[in-house]
């Protein structure tokens, strides 16, 4: 009789909570309608989203065609194409530049692995999130889909210009974004 009741008792406990929270107002993030490049949603700024890859200071592309990220992705979504610069044809700082870059979505972890093991800080994780499509073949991003517009430090991704957009200075958001 006794473990009855003690069982009713704890079924009473968890009903009040339930019944408690039921009457409370309902918070939620003003998404997709709100204000900003997120458009309302709030995003940690560790948040691992849809790839960018970065340009320098001049504006040249900083990937040099390595292929360290291919190698050290788990999942092997990352296919490369290596080219070489010439002078009349630059792309790149260094030798080589990556002349195919895509990342196939169908596969991809968000694992952080190409991004720790790129030796020149081109490819980084921007805050890209809507990636739901109907056909697959979408998923498959390519260079000029994942190339930022502008270099990081001019405000290609809020990333790297939290303080001036906190300060009320526009966010550039990089594609995917």
């Amino acid at each position: 009789m006794m473990p009855i009741l003690k069982d009713i008792a704890a079924i009473a406990k968890g009903m009040s909570i339930t019944f408690r929270e039921m009457f409370q107002p309902t918070v939620v993030e003003n998404y997709p309608d709100g204000p900003g490049p997120l458009r309302g949603a709030k995003v940690q700024e560790r948040f691992r989203g849809v790839h960018v890859l970065q340009r320098d200071e001049n504006g040249l592309e900083k990937c040099v065609a390595c292929f360290l990220c291919a190698a050290n992705c788990p999942a092997n979504c990352i296919y490369i194409e290596a080219a070489e610069n010439t002078a009349e044809h630059r792309v790149s700082g260094a030798e080589r530049y990556a002349k195919v870059y895509n990342i196939d979505y169908n596969r991809c972890i968000f694992c952080g692995y190409c991004v720790e093991a790129c030796p020149t800080d081109a490819i980084t994780h921007g805050h890209g999130f809507e990636l739901a499509t109907f056909n697959a073949t979408n998923l498959i991003y390519r260079k000029e889909q994942l190339l930022a517009p502008t270099p990081a430090h001019l405000g290609a991704n809020p990333v790297f210009n939290a303080a001036e957009v906190s300060g009320g200075a526009p966010a550039e958001v990089a594609p995917g974004e």
